[in-house]
């Protein structure tokens, strides 16, 4: 049976302009390309879980506005259940500069993120922290088994089963109960009450985007585990979805089903 999972989190459209380099402070350059792309941690992670083959649930805000149609695309399209409110603030945005060597730097306007809360949650939950502090707790309350990435970094006010969270995130987090911690082209550490319990590496492939590399990553450990993996081999998956990510070009684009991690293991 496939795994089922509620994610409550945020939901934007991404404004993404493609620069052969990232500008330094002060500069402009131009000759850049513009996309809207859908986009918001939260629901590129619920298309991410989706694609790899979870029955996913996304909970949210969107604005009454005409971005919100394009921001719940990627949604729509992957068989995503939409349990979402529309609020008097416009929808999220997110403004993104990708340079050609797969950097980027984003910059992300809440708008109606800024309003999750009242719902319903129970089973297994993934949030992130794009959503307020409020919603978390809410999640934690009716949540069975609770996954947080802990992106963008500032400190938890709950605890959760599992926390995923970079060097810079982490160092705000203190010991976990179980903490992924990922570290980029290293790859990524599992680490049980502080201790290591797996270590895996990503397979190599060629930087394009790095936008949503992460929340494939998520996605992919979160479903793996309640597919009923071991540690191990959860966060080897994971690892590969987050660099069939980075080879892609946009973020919910680029995340991959769970044939592409497969695929992508036996090389």
């Amino acid at each position: 049976m496939a795994p089922q999972l509620t994610v409550v989190g945020s939901i934007n459209l991404d404004l993404v302009a493609k620069v052969e380099r990232l500008p330094r402070a002060g500069e402009t350059l131009s000759g850049a390309s513009l996309e809207r792309i859908p986009g918001g941690k939260g629901a590129n992670q619920a298309v991410a879980a989706a694609r790899l083959g979870a029955v996913v649930r996304m909970v949210g805000c969107v604005g009454r506005d005409a971005n919100a149609p394009d921001a719940l695309r990627g949604l729509r399209d992957a068989g995503v259940e939409l349990a979402l409110r529309e609020v008097d603030s416009p929808t999220g945005v997110a403004i993104i500069l990708v340079g050609d060597d797969g950097e980027n730097q984003i910059v992300v306007v809440p708008g109606a993120n800024a309003d999750v809360g009242d719902f319903t949650s129970p089973g297994n939950v993934l949030c992130q922290l794009e959503i307020p502090d409020s919603a978390l707790v809410e999640a934690r309350r009716q949540a069975d088994w609770l996954c947080v990435n802990a992106a963008p970094a500032r400190a938890l006010t709950v605890e959760a089963d599992l926390v995923v969270a970079n060097r810079y995130e982490a160092e705000l987090l203190g010991e976990q109960r179980l903490l992924a911690l990922t570290l980029g082209a290293e790859g990524a550490v599992l680490v049980d009450h502080g201790r290591e319990v797996a270590r895996a590496a990503p397979p190599h492939v060629e930087a394009v985007d790095g936008t949503a590399a992460g929340d494939a990553f998520t996605a992919c450990l979160v479903v793996s585990l309640l597919e009923g993996r071991d540690w191990e081999e959860a966060l080897r998956r994971a690892c590969a979805a987050g660099a069939v990510a980075a080879s892609r070009f946009g973020a919910q684009p680029s995340l991959p089903t769970a044939d592409e991690v497969d695929a992508i293991l036996r090389q």
